[in-house]
């Protein structure tokens, strides 16, 4: 935001109320020749109308670079997955394994989910692995799986699609196709997802800012998405205390100013089983729309992420107090 002063404007007295207003000020041009001092408002401000702006003595006018995403602006904070609404007022919780391993397993797992408001089973069938040699998922046999366990006990469905290639039968089975984090930005992915007309959920990229992750999702509802929900599952940092640095800042913004639904992964966000229930709570305190938490019956023995899993008793413990009654 550029802020643009009468010639003869108080500059001290403006600044003082914009600072007021939480505005970070920093001198953009003062040449009163041309019309007077120039103030640019740094991003990082709190979000305020610019009629406040207007409003301030001494303010001649403010400019406003237009949105790169507009689309993604005027979706709303609510998107629907067959039925549950993913917004404001409600936390969905989306739980399951990190890979789908059986029928037995998926079927064990959402028979214990469902009962206590679990709406949607996540679970991976093509899995995005750093090294070539670890499980790479069991493929279509996976998504049937989940599939007729959700039909089952009244879930939905949220698994990725890790290449073009994969889209048409993700989408077969899912009702909602996941953009992981290694794939945030790849477009021609996002484009094939987007012309599915399938609500997505959009992971950040591990190094991505606010806006590339708004961009991506702008990518897919141009090209057809029916609701874009974002999940912030960590970002890159530099402490090996935890996997992924998780960013509440960013699901209070998302929540409370940019009003998009937003979801958080504290599992891969901090990769350690023991934080996974208080960042939960804590991302719900922030503002998130719901939680996507790995579980398994048998942590010891899952074919990816058992060590950040949580074991499938202490989630449905703690179950009740994330989501409150199942309705």
């Amino acid at each position: 935001m550029i802020v643009s002063l009468h010639q003869d404007a108080d500059a001290e007295s403006v600044l003082r109320e914009l600072a007021s207003l939480g505005q970070w000020v920093s001198p953009l041009h003062d040449d009163r020749n041309s019309g007077g001092r120039q103030l640019i408002i740094a991003a990082h401000s709190t979000s305020i109308p610019v009629a406040d702006v207007l409003a301030i003595r001494g303010v001649r006018a403010v400019a406003i670079e237009p949105s790169a995403h507009p689309r993604i602006d005027a979706q709303g904070p609510t998107v629907d997955v067959s039925g549950v609404r993913i917004g404001p007022r409600t936390v969905t919780a989306m739980c399951g394994p990190c890979s789908v391993e059986s029928q037995e397993q998926m079927n064990a797992i959402a028979a214990r989910l469902a009962p206590l408001g679990v709406r949607i089973l996540r679970g991976g069938a093509f899995k995005p692995r750093t090294s070539p040699y670890a499980f790479q998922g069991h493929g279509e046999p996976a998504l049937q799986w989940m599939r007729r366990a959700a039909d089952k006990h009244g879930m939905r469905i949220v698994t990725e699609a890790l290449s073009d290639s994969d889209v048409p039968t993700v989408a077969a089975y899912a009702d909602m196709l996941q953009v992981g984090s290694r794939n945030m930005q790849n477009f021609a992915l996002l484009r094939t997802i987007g012309a599915v007309g399938k609500p997505v959920l959009l992971k950040r990229g591990m190094a991505a800012t606010v806006e590339e992750w708004l961009l991506a999702a702008e990518h897919l509802l141009v090209h057809g998405a029916a609701g874009v929900v974002f999940c912030e599952r960590g970002i890159r940092g530099f402490d090996p205390s935890m996997r992924n640095l998780l960013d509440l800042g960013t699901v209070a913004l998302f929540a409370h100013v940019l009003r998009l639904p937003i979801v958080v992964d504290p599992s891969h966000g901090v990769g350690r089983r023991d934080l996974v229930l208080p960042l939960a709570r804590a991302a719900i305190a922030a503002g998130a729309a719901g939680v996507m938490i790995e579980t398994h019956d048998r942590p010891g023995d899952a074919l990816s992420d058992g060590p950040q899993a949580l074991p499938l008793d202490a989630l449905c413990e703690a179950l009740p107090g994330l989501v409150g009654a199942p309705s």
